[in-house]
This record gives C-alpha cells, structure tokens and sequence, in this order.
C-alpha cells in the first residue's frame, strides 16, 4: 500500500472529522450544545462501521452460528430466567460470541488494554447471550478517578494494578429490553467477578515492571457512553450505592480516528516520527494510538487538540471493598472486602428491575434474534434497528 502524502493525509484527516459531523474551528474540534444522544450516537456511526468491517473477514463466517446464542422475544421467560457467568478463555466459542456482541454497541468498543478479563453472561432457562463484560488495565492519568481516590505519585504507581477498566459492559436484546444491563452492571460488582481476577492475576509479574502483581482488585472505573449515563444511576445493592459518579471525562480520545484515517497515520508516523515509549520487555514502538496522533498530527501541520473530540463521558467507580479509597492511597494494607455473591445479585434485581419490567413493558417479546446480524446473505433484507 503507497503512503499518502503529507498534503493528501492532512486533507484526509479534516475530511474524516468532518464527515462525522465534527467542526473543526481554530485548528481544534468545536464543543457542540447539543447533548442529545442521537446526535452524540451520529458522531461515532463512522468509526462502529469501520470496526464492523475490519471484524468481518474473522467473524462473518461464523455469523450464523453465534445468532444461536441471541434470543427471540419468545425464547425469553422472565420469571423463568437464570444469569450464569462464564469467564471467557482465549481461542474459545466464548471468545467469538464475546467479540461478536462488542461490535452492536453504540460507540467503538476496544478490544481493552494490557491485562484483560472477560465474561459472557447466559441465560441457563434457554442457553442464550444476556451480555458480557470486558475489563482491561485503567490509564494511568484519569482525573476524576485520582480526586475521589486522594493518592500521591507513590500510591498509584504501587496500587493502580488493584483497580481495572469497564472497557465494555451491558446487555443484548431482547434482555436489555427487560433493564438486563443493569443485571450486568451489578454482576461487575460480583464475588465472582473479584475472584476470577486474583485467579489469573495473584502471583504474576508485570511485564513491564517485572514486580509481583498484587492480584487483589479494589476498584472498577467505566464511562458512560454517551454523555449523562441513565445505566448506572440508582444502582444500589443491599441499601448501598454500588455505582459512585465522580465526574466527566475532558472529551478526549481516538474514535475520531477509529474510521480508517488511523491505519494510515499509523504508516505516515512509523516512518517520520521516532517512538519514545520503547521497551524491550514489551516490544517497540509507539506505546499507543494516542501516542501516534501527539506525534504525527503536528507534522502535518495539523493541532494535536483534535485528540479533544469534546464528547464529555461520566465516570463512574464500582469500590469491591469497604475500604478501597484508604488501601488505594497505601493508608492501609488490607482490603475488608464487599460480599457480593452474584445469585444475591440476581435476586435483587429480579424483584427490583426485572418482574416490574416485564409487567410494565412487554416489548421485548417482540424481538427476532435476526435483527441483531451485522451481515446479511446478498439480496436479504437488512433487518438491523
């Protein structure tokens, strides 16, 4: 493939922002008024379809067989429905189901960084998708996160590893029809879930540091998706708030890039620019894509502030232990930690959400799994919302 130009790649990227609907003023992304979600949704639809097809050539052909785990409307029984979580192992049926699922959401959803920890959540009463769960390591630098948790330098560096990243977490229909995704968001919160991460992490080394991994997990941070999340309010568990709102992201990132323009910036930079990051215990090169675009846009003439897409997100914390906030800053050492099993969870949520849900709103019987496929055969219809 023949690298642009410099000219033909900065015309390329002011193409591509304004495509998605951005205005670019000043060299910079303009903070749009409006906060309507649809209008947010629009200006990831770009990039969601430019993931939709790089995933085609791995997950097309198995299409049809993952469409088995989504459920009609009239494969669903809510008073007969029955959550089980399943950790998902790498190379497995899991897996594809799992990155198959990621692709529906509504804003591009990575594939996480650095650790990862997945999970598909079934419904034992049909053997169908309720939704998954995907946890990668945080960043380093969250200002919301840091404020509510009161560290100095020290703490972070030594603690961070005891906290990951929601990178990807809710329901598929018709469950999410039935408020499943807050089923999810509290099944995060889970003893299962704090388990499972010091199975696979307890005694590891960092790659990087090379120091013992702690294997205790104290903290989830997520966003909200699109602005002002309605998934996570009044999630209360016990009597006790389990989602903690701390703030809102500064509106930067990389999805503006998600759409193509990346690849060839990524070309443009590995050429031009020198990486800083290198490590030989985890491979050279640039650390990240945000590393990338601070590098290569100013040598197209173009502001490294177009990282600031100005789509603010809400952060919110999940704390797996009484104590996290005090352990985080290194004041203590033990963690007392939340009990949280995930069929008190379900209990809960069944008499709280999920049976006024259904009584209420019967429209999720109405839902046919073929709605959900991402890559109709030639010449069928396309029946995705």
């Amino acid at each position: 493939m023949a690298m642009k130009t410099k000219s033909e790649l900065k015309s390329q990227v002011l193409r591509a922002l304004r495509t998605q609907g951005f205005s670019i003023r000043d060299g910079e992304i303009k903070k749009g008024r409006n906060k309507d979600k649809a209008v947010l949704r629009s200006l990831h639809t770009i990039a969601v379809n430019h993931r939709i097809e790089q995933a085609r050539a791995g997950l097309k052909r198995h299409e049809s067989e993952l469409l088995q785990k989504i459920a009609s409307g009239r494969d669903v029984i809510p008073s007969d429905i029955r959550p089980r979580l399943v950790e998902v192992q790498a190379e497995s049926f899991d897996e594809l189901l799992f990155r198959y699922a990621r692709l529906h959401w509504s804003i591009p959803v990575s594939a996480g960084y650095g650790r990862r920890l997945r999970f598909v959540i079934y419904d034992d009463a049909n053997d169908k998708l309720i939704g998954i769960i995907g946890l990668g390591d945080p960043i380093f630098a969250l200002g919301p996160r840091d404020r509510w948790i009161g560290w100095g330098f020290e703490a972070k560096r030594d603690r961070l590893q005891c906290i990951m990243e929601a990178f990807v977490l809710g329901a598929v229909p018709p469950y999410s029809n039935l408020l499943c995704g807050k089923l999810v968001a509290m099944l995060l919160c889970s003893n299962e879930v704090r388990l499972a991460f010091q199975r696979k992490y307890h005694g590891n080394r960092s790659i990087v540091s090379g120091r013992p991994l702690d294997g205790r997990l104290a903290l989830v941070s997520t966003t909200s998706a699109l602005g002002r999340s309605s998934l996570y309010n009044r999630i209360r568990f016990r009597g006790e708030e389990v989602y903690t709102s701390v703030g809102f992201t500064l509106g930067s990132g990389e999805f503006q890039f998600s759409n193509g323009v990346y690849r060839d910036l990524r070309m443009f930079g590995s050429r031009y620019c020198v990486a800083t990051a290198k490590d030989k215990s985890w491979g050279i090169g640039f650390r990240n894509k945000r590393e990338v675009l601070r590098k290569v846009l100013p040598r197209l003439g173009l502001s490294p502030k177009l990282l600031y897409h100005q789509v603010e997100r809400e952060v919110f914390l999940v704390s797996l232990a009484k104590n996290s906030q005090a352990f985080l800053r290194g004041e203590q050492s033990r963690l007392r930690w939340h009990d949280r099993p995930a069929a008190e969870i379900f209990d809960w949520f069944r008499g709280r959400w999920l049976l006024p849900r259904a009584e209420r709103d019967p429209s999720y019987a109405s839902f046919e799994r073929e709605a959900y496929r991402l890559w109709p055969s030639p010449g069928a219809h396309d029946k995705r919302e």
